[in-house]
């Protein structure tokens, strides 16, 4: 068994070895040939093209072919969403997340069940309010006149809902859902215009 390995060891060398040793001219020749055939090939390509000043079809035997390639068709526009519509027709909704308790958001939401609004709304009410006050009682826009939680203009307007709205949270949330429920039917009515105009 010994044998046997030792003598295909050798044979594998000899095999391996050997062609590298060879040095007759025609293993030269056979190193030089591919080299040599390329470069000639480049050189009649680059004079063939340098001496063509004219388009040359493709064919055979004389006979000139041409490719038709067919058009793509052109993509049907898909309708979008009308502006001022529910979150049900628009590309994304705001999550829900439970408020905390003891927070504007958390008095906000007992208030939207109140109304029948599930918590669909509460979460298109959270992201808009966000986006108008970041939920702060004082929030005032000195550009505009703004001020509260829904950003009412100019902010005494919330005192048809209680005396108290320049600091009362629950006196501005009541107002702000009275308006959006007027004006745009649920807060994601709210929400959706206000993503299309930049504001409610």
């Amino acid at each position: 068994m010994s044998g046997f390995a030792v003598l295909a060891v050798l044979g594998f060398g000899v095999a391996y070895i050997g062609p590298m040793t060879a040095t007759s001219p025609r293993a030269q020749a056979a190193e030089v040939a591919p080299i040599s055939l390329y470069a000639s090939t480049i050189a009649n390509a680059q004079a063939y093209l340098a001496a063509s000043d004219q388009t040359v079809g493709l064919g055979r035997d004389g006979v000139v072919y041409s490719v038709y390639v067919t058009p793509k068709p052109t993509p049907t526009p898909t309708p979008s969403a009308a502006k001022g519509s529910s979150s049900s027709s628009s590309s994304w909704s705001p999550p829900f997340v439970a408020p905390d308790p003891g927070t504007a958001q958390s008095i906000a939401y007992g208030m939207v069940q109140q109304r029948g609004w599930g918590d669909d709304e509460f979460a298109c009410l959270v992201a808009l309010w966000n986006k108008e006050s970041g939920w702060r009682v004082g929030a005032y826009n000195a550009g505009s006149g703004a001020y509260g939680i829904p950003q009412a203009l100019p902010g005494s307007k919330m005192a048809s809902a209680g005396s108290d709205w320049e600091t009362n949270p629950a006196t501005q949330i009541a107002w702000g859902l009275g308006y959006i429920g007027g004006r745009y039917s649920s807060p994601c009515g709210a929400w959706s215009h206000s993503q299309s105009t930049g504001w409610y």
